[in-house]
């Protein structure tokens, strides 16, 4: 279960254009380097996740398995989306210090 704070300032990220979304377009953003969290569903599928937990390791970006595809898509206000980007070093900061209960781990 993701919490409602995480999702609030996913759909703030939505609104301010600073998130990408699908599994194509993160991807690139994550090889271009534009991207400082990567939030996956854990309900995707296991070869989504090992990919993206692979390249998320490459490129050393924090990556977060939580939430269902349905909430995730919702947060953003479109529909089928199982992996989002943080384009926002500040929102993908205060989304992990959320996530791990205040902290920030760097």
């Amino acid at each position: 279960m993701i919490n409602n704070k995480i999702l609030g300032l996913i759909g703030l990220a939505a609104r301010a254009r600073k998130i990408c979304f699908g599994a194509d377009s993160v991807e690139l953003q994550i090889k271009k380097k534009k991207v400082y969290l990567v939030i996956v569903a854990e309900n995707s599928s296991d070869r989504t996740k090992e990919k993206f937990e692979k390249s998320c390791k490459e490129y050393k970006i924090p990556i977060i398995l939580e939430g269902e595809i349905e909430v995730l898509s919702k947060a953003i206000g479109k529909s089928n989306k199982a992996i989002i980007g943080i384009e926002d070093i500040n929102l993908a900061n205060e989304i992990q210090k959320i996530k791990n209960g205040g902290e920030l781990i760097g």
